[in-house]
């Protein structure tokens, strides 16, 4: 079995609850052998694991469907086995063996085996959706998936790399990614239509081995999942999960204080800090890797003079001020692009608010009266309260923003087009606890020609790009000593401090949710994976 690299990323805390109610709010707890769930689906457009993104799907996805490998919620450096029992790394690096379960089931009764979950892998290249994109960064393609991804046995299953990388970051993918979930190739191509392998019908369906099966789905509406008869590990012990679309934060607190809800997230912070002072609830925030960010587009004319980038994303940001006023709940103070808890994270830069520092330096670059911009902004918190404190940051360095608030595809895709001045933004590498996950998102571009079409690097999307910290990345990757490979990735970090590039992270996520006392077994997963199948209740926690 590979032995970690890395030290955890995963910080999960849980808030002293005061012995206080919230008084005038009655109590009806809801039955013992059901899990009742409030949260946004807004998100949630589609359970195939070939396609569907976000943390909506995943939260549903990963009790549907099994993965070859498991991350520790723990300690999200190590890797546990799940289908597969056990891995190895051969071939100078270049060759994954995984030797997989007998009696692994999916819902339909059908036998697991190596062909499924090699069709499954091959399954996403060949769709070329957007859970590819991680995939095709390791060389695969719909041409070679087929050669390099291959059961030999009906209990194993062997993954060539095409190219050279780093084989941990590729099992971590395999472990955290719902493109590595194991999907029943028949019961998928029965419903093939016009050659999609299935795509449109699991987007509203599923065909997995996990501890729940899908009962029913209507869109922003409701979603239920049953206990699976056929799970290989023991029942779940729940009979059913309910998830209701709720998106409204006083409504959601309203319904844990009367116990018509057991878990729900996305509330603001003064909801969550009330409901706290109950002793029949509970807090738990799990730090998670993707940051918030202010980018800008170095493409713009007047970006790509680094004394304005400097300015409005060193001097004109007021980091503290944003965590400890706008974040609490949603991220962490975090500057940097490699997250917290791993060997080659540093501690956080000396990036202050000094609109005297920016104003100097806007005038070296011919603007000693600033400028006009726009800040496009996801309508929702807390986005918007990040942006509402820039446009002010800005003003007292001469800079005059308008804000242009959208739904996440007007905001994203301008950026997917090049079409910004400076967005306020969520973002990074993957589930991954490894360094290039998060430089490969945020930093890493190497081609920033229009052509090249990159849009899948944030780099590229912000139009900057540096041959030097492109070659650190590359080198760490591909160093195979773990103290080299973390003195490598410190010295691109070290770099960013010097250079400024167009993204500037703000705060590490932090994914909060509450959760009624009474429910025992309830372990939030940074990855987003928090899987339901030893969650329980109790009548008098």
């Amino acid at each position: 079995m590979l032995p970690a690299s890395h030290l955890p990323l995963r910080r999960r805390h849980l808030l002293a609850l005061a012995a206080v109610g919230c008084g005038g709010l009655g109590h009806a707890a809801s039955s013992d052998d059901q899990l009742l769930v409030g949260m946004s689906m807004n998100n949630l457009l589609s359970l195939d694991p070939a396609a569907a993104t976000g943390l909506d799907a995943v939260t549903v996805a990963c009790n549907l469907y099994d993965s070859l490998l498991e991350v520790d919620a723990h300690d999200t450096t190590q890797l546990k086995p799940s289908v597969a029992q056990r891995w190895e790394v051969g071939n100078g690096g270049r060759r994954l063996t995984l030797r997989l379960r007998d009696g692994v089931r999916f819902a339909t009764g059908k036998p697991l085996t190596a062909a499924h979950a090699a069709w499954s892998l091959q399954r996403v290249l060949k769709l070329n959706l957007a859970l590819a994109s991680v995939w095709k960064s390791y060389g695969y393609s719909a041409t070679n998936a087929p050669a390099l991804i291959r059961s030999e046995d009906p209990l194993t299953l062997v993954i060539d790399l095409p190219q050279p990388t780093d084989p941990v970051l590729v099992l971590m993918t395999l472990a955290t990614s719902m493109s590595g979930y194991v999907i029943d190739r028949d019961t998928v191509l029965a419903h093939e239509v016009r050659g999609d392998l299935g795509n449109a019908w699991l987007t509203t369906h599923a065909a997995g081995s996990g501890a729940f099966e899908l009962e029913e789905w209507r869109p922003k509406e409701l979603l239920t999942m049953r206990r699976s008869a056929n799970y290989w590990q023991a029942p779940a012990k729940l009979r059913r999960v309910v998830v209701r679309h709720m998106t409204e934060s006083q409504t959601l607190r309203l319904m844990l204080a009367r116990g018509d809800l057991d878990v729900a997230g996305g509330m603001s912070a003064p909801d969550v800090r009330a409901l706290a002072k109950r002793p029949d609830l509970v807090v738990d925030s799990v730090r998670r890797s993707t940051m918030y960010y202010v980018a800008v587009n170095a493409r713009h004319p007047r970006f790509a003079d680094e004394r304005v980038r400097r300015a409005v994303l060193r001097h004109l940001i007021d980091f503290q001020g944003v965590a400890s006023g706008v974040l609490p709940f949603y991220g962490e103070l975090q500057m940097r692009p490699v997250p917290q808890g791993l060997p080659a994270s540093l501690p956080q830069p000396v990036y202050a608010f000094n609109p005297q520092a920016a104003r100097r330096l806007l005038a070296e670059a011919g603007l000693p009266e600033g400028f006009e911009t726009t800040i496009r902004v996801i309508a929702e918190a807390p986005f918007t309260g990040i942006a509402t404190s820039l446009q002010a940051t800005l003003a007292e360095g001469g800079i005059r923003a308008s804000i242009l608030p959208g739904t996440g595809n007007q905001v994203y895709g301008a950026m997917r087009e090049r079409n910004f001045e400076i967005i306020v933004g969520r973002g990074g590498g993957g589930a991954e606890s490894h360094p290039h996950s998060s430089l490969r998102a945020l930093v890493y571009n190497p081609d920033n020609r229009d052509s090249a079409r990159l849009s899948n690097f944030q780099g590229w999307r912000t139009g900057y790009a540096d041959a030097e910290l492109n070659r650190l990345i590359e080198q760490a990757l591909l160093t195979p000593d773990a103290a080299e490979q973390t003195a490598l990735y410190r010295q691109a970090q070290e770099q960013l401090d010097v250079r400024v590039p167009a993204i500037q992270p703000i705060a590490q996520m932090l994914d909060t949710q509450v959760v009624r006392r009474a429910v025992q077994g309830y372990v939030g997963h940074p990855s987003g994976a928090t899987r339901l199948r030893d969650v329980h209740k109790v009548s008098k926690p």
